[in-house]
């Protein structure tokens, strides 16, 4: 399958550059998975596309201020780090910019010298090892120097850096939010429980491979980058249990979906466990956890929207982008939000 075949043309202006007020009141598109019909709603209607013996599947990852804007302790030129993955205990792969000119043995100085950072050697794919030296906890330390990663196309400044966090964030890791779950309020997951339908927490900390173009000209040629993820026993027997009383399973985000998908057996059960996943979604895929999902609309020719096209089909996926743009639609991470589902198992 050709990567042109996920292209679309998206107006600047639909990409949206800030967050609601109410994280709720985002725009949802709800599209049929099997007829391809859409309907137009706001996301706290998404309760109604919600049954009783459901589960709802949250990442309950939370995005680290990972962006450290620093410079060089011998000649003061600007450096700016990503923070990509914690390698132990003050080892840490980033991202350098301007990386041609962070060389191994070069120290860093990030606010005033409360952090410093030694470049120790050169990963793959051009990043940096990285050591860094502080008094106290680096979290704390991060916490008061760093900012959020938000992804290149917002280019507002982010006012409070909860916004970029689920209100049910909790095991810092993130280099990026799981987006599709901004839009849940404490008061709708309330509701959501109250109207029985389970609620299921897992954890895949995002890299930013998650946002990395697709550069061959065949999606299968594509290689994924492995991000960490974890369920525990307890998450996994709520899964299991819905999927065996004929529950669905409502995914919350590709990041939960690629998680419920690699933790998953020959059974079609879910599995406890730790580990890395690198599995890469597309068209052919066949499910085997993920019967619904909450999305955001994505970049186009990204892996993100093929595992889309892998659940509702291509065809249906791009008639709801052309679709969601004539009607004005915000795109992206703070854009707003789409229910892949099938109307026939609706409880109104």
């Amino acid at each position: 399958m050709n990567v042109q075949d996920f292209y679309f043309d998206l107006p600047q202006e639909l990409i949206a550059q800030d967050p609601l007020e109410d994280r709720s009141s985002s725009r949802l598109l709800v599209l049929n998975k099997e007829t391809g019909s859409i309907e137009h709603k706001h996301f706290k209607d998404i309760i109604d596309y919600l049954s009783p013996g459901d589960c709802l599947v949250l990442n309950n990852t939370r995005v680290i201020p990972a962006r450290l804007i620093g410079a060089k302790e011998q000649t003061g030129g600007k450096v700016e780090f990503l923070l990509l993955e914690r390698k132990e205990k003050d080892l840490w792969e980033v991202m350098v910019k301007p990386g041609r000119k962070a060389k191994v043995g070069d120290r860093i100085v990030f606010g005033g010298g409360l952090l410093k950072a030694t470049i120790e050697s050169v990963a793959d794919g051009g990043n940096r090892y990285v050591r860094f030296d502080y008094e106290g906890i680096f979290e704390e330390v991060l916490d008061q120097l760093g900012e959020m990663p938000l992804p290149p196309y917002i280019t507002h400044q982010l006012e409070d850096k909860e916004r970029y966090q689920t209100v049910y964030a909790k095991f810092e890791g993130s280099a990026a939010a799981p987006t599709a779950g901004l839009h849940f309020t404490k008061d709708l997951l309330e509701q959501i429980e109250i109207k029985g339908i389970q609620i299921a927490y897992i954890t895949l900390h995002v890299g930013l491979g998650t946002f990395r173009p697709v550069k061959v000209e065949t999606i299968e040629e594509h290689e994924m980058h492995a991000e960490y993820f974890w369920i525990e026993p307890e998450e996994a027997k709520k899964i299991n249990d819905t999927k065996a009383k004929g529950g669905r399973i409502i995914a919350v985000g590709t990041t939960s979906s690629r998680t419920l998908e690699s933790a998953s057996d020959e059974k079609g059960l879910i599995v406890a466990q730790k580990g890395w996943t690198d599995i890469f979604i597309y068209p052919g895929y066949s499910f085997k956890i993920v019967d619904t999902l909450i999305t955001n609309f994505h970049l186009p020719e990204s892996t993100l929207i093929m595992l889309v096209s892998a659940l509702a089909g291509r065809e249906n996926i791009m008639k709801a982008y052309r679709e969601a743009i004539d009607q004005q639609y915000r795109f992206f991470s703070f854009g707003d939000a789409m229910l892949i589902t099938n109307f026939n198992t609706l409880a109104f």
